[in-house]
């Protein structure tokens, strides 16, 4: 009796990757540093010219078309997209559908060839549209920074190599799942006089049509991980960017689409949904029946909305609020320096970015001497003052404002109350005059100012939280995790076992520590095949970049049985 087999269109493409694969799977056992993508924008990885070419192919998307999605569509529709540098709108028109039963009806027919498709060819053909979305990195890189306003190598990093990174940790987590168990088994029991024989074969069965929500700060790099997690465990993925940070996403989509065509696949397998701000079709596709897994990045109130939703398995990552904690240090300039920056990287308008930072009110102990409250709000507030009127490194760690509620939000900030001891100022970018900049504004919040902010406050806004000791410093941390959700948390002690308080009660927190970061290594950053991204354990999100739940939660396994007489 023949038995389900799974589809094998083309083995070529796994044999061409596979020890790729197999360094991707044992790299995400060893969670050791590793990576196939380069990432500084260089010639020798990129291309001789390919940094100029790739500019003028960005420039020459502005105000037009973008006809490179091979998606069936009946109309185009001029984005949202505005960028932060210049302030002038780019213009680009996408393909859309005016019914979303379109994107549904084109994407369950697409799926019917790739969910009976072996593992093997679909973890190479996906491992394929990575190396050949190497050759856009830079026109990624144009692409996000003026819809995000992150800085040029902030931009070609996160959207480009790091971003290929989680998608690559998700193809091969997911296909180390998918063939974990054999497919065909001979069964025989000893009964007696005589054996109980089955024949038994098992199939991995996506749940159905995935919905991939993009947010507008990091559109590739937070995208990337669920929609390579639907696609490697069978499953059609709709995109829906966000209405201001389309482009990068746009790119990410025509490539994976010329590759499933160029093998014989239907391109509708994957499909970018694009929409305007007054007219957002979000909820159009998360509530309908069809869509069976969701994947969100973005702000706790529409998070919390796609959680609740019935019959949908759901990957969310929201806001939350991260801390600094402060306890001792043995050369606390270069502790500001580290703390300067993180709270400067793009702007904090990153989900890792600190926001609150505690220090003990009668000092820190240092390797020689000690510091009092002011010592170290005066070494934080000039390093951070320092490197941000700094006529290079200032705009270029700073970037830009990506939305008017960030830049509202940080205009305010002011007259929350408390002492402020660093005000916010616009950072001047001699390449674009007109960018949108501002500068970390920082308060200290004495004990009965503690209650003026509760929650995530997104942007370049940072309080310096005096406590009584580490152990009040702690649990404020901890008990912010537990109740408004935090992605990072960083810590600066000499002491061990202050350091294992601090890991272990975060952790119960579902909160990580980064311990004594002075040095190049930020708080901020994350890295793929070796940290988690989010834990799933606070109200930040419930999923992790990645575990292995990210990945199993996204497909059933179906064991079936054959009686043998």
């Amino acid at each position: 009796m023949q038995i389900f087999t799974p589809v094998k269109t083309s083995a070529s493409a796994f044999e061409k990757y596979e020890s790729l694969i197999n360094e991707a799977i044992d790299a995400v056992h060893k969670r050791e540093h590793y990576t196939p993508f380069p990432e500084m924008p260089s010639p020798a990885d990129y291309g001789e010219g390919a940094e100029s070419a790739q500019k003028a192919a960005f420039e020459s998307q502005l105000g037009g078309k973008f006809d490179r999605l091979k998606q069936s569509s009946d109309s185009w529709l001029e984005s949202d997209e505005e960028s932060p540098y210049t302030g002038k709108g780019l213009k680009i028109s996408y393909p859309v559908n005016s019914n979303i039963e379109s994107y549904i009806a084109a994407a369950k027919k697409a799926n019917e060839k790739w969910k009976v498709t072996d593992a093997k060819t679909r973890a190479g053909l996906l491992v394929e549209t990575l190396q050949q979305l190497k050759s856009h990195f830079f026109e990624l890189a144009f692409a996000t920074m003026h819809t995000t306003g992150q800085s040029y190598l902030m931009s070609f990093q996160a959207s480009g190599p790091h971003a290929a990174d989680r998608a690559l940790e998700s193809i091969a987590l997911g296909y180390a799942e998918l063939t974990r168990f054999a497919d065909k088994i001979s069964w025989e029991k000893p009964a007696g006089k005589f054996n109980l024989k089955l024949e038994k074969f098992g199939m991995n069965v996506g749940r159905g049509l995935a919905l991939a929500i993009g947010c507008s700060t990091f559109p590739t790099w937070n995208t990337l991980p669920g929609l390579y997690a639907s696609l490697i465990t069978g499953n059609p993925v709709i995109v829906k960017p966000h209405p201001k940070a389309i482009y990068p996403i746009a790119i990410v989509v025509s490539v994976i689409q010329d590759v499933l065509k160029e093998n014989g696949f239907d391109p509708n397998l994957v499909q970018l949904a694009s929409d305007k701000a007054d007219n957002q079709i979000t909820k159009k596709l998360a509530e309908h029946a069809e869509i069976k897994i969701i994947d969100f990045t973005g702000s706790n109130s529409f998070g919390s909305y796609v959680e609740g939703l019935p019959g949908k398995v759901v990957f969310t990552e929201k806001a939350g609020v991260n801390s600094i904690i402060i306890d001792s240090i043995d050369d606390l300039d270069a502790m500001a320096k580290n703390i300067a920056f993180s709270i400067s990287l793009y702007s904090g308008q990153m989900c890792t970015a600190p926001q609150n930072i505690y220090v003990p009110e009668n000092g820190i102990d240092l390797k020689e001497g000690h510091a009092s409250l002011e010592d170290v709000e005066k070494a934080i507030v000039d390093q951070t003052r320092g490197l941000v009127e700094h006529p290079k490194a200032g705009h270029a760690v700073a970037g830009a404002i990506q939305s008017k509620a960030t830049m509202d939000r940080v205009l305010k900030a002011k007259d929350i109350g408390g002492k402020v001891l660093l005000e916010n100022k616009a950072i001047a970018n001699p390449e674009f005059p007109d960018a949108q900049t501002q500068s970390p504004i920082i308060i200290e919040l004495a004990k009965d100012k503690r209650n003026l902010v509760k929650g995530e406050m997104f942007g370049p806004i940072v309080f310096i939280i005096p406590t009584k000791d580490t152990n009040e410093s702690l649990e404020l941390a901890s008990k912010a995790a537990l109740e408004h959700g935090a992605i990072s948390c960083s810590a600066y002690t000499q002491d061990e076992s202050t350091l294992q308080n601090i890991a272990t009660t975060m952790a119960d927190a579902g909160t990580p520590v980064s311990f004594n970061l002075t040095g190049g290594v930020y708080v901020n950053q994350n890295a793929g095949f070796s940290d988690f991204h989010v834990s799933g354990g606070n109200p930040a999100g419930n999923a992790s970049f990645t575990n292995p739940e990210f990945v199993v939660k996204r497909f059933v396994r179906v064991q079936s049985r054959i009686f043998v007489k």
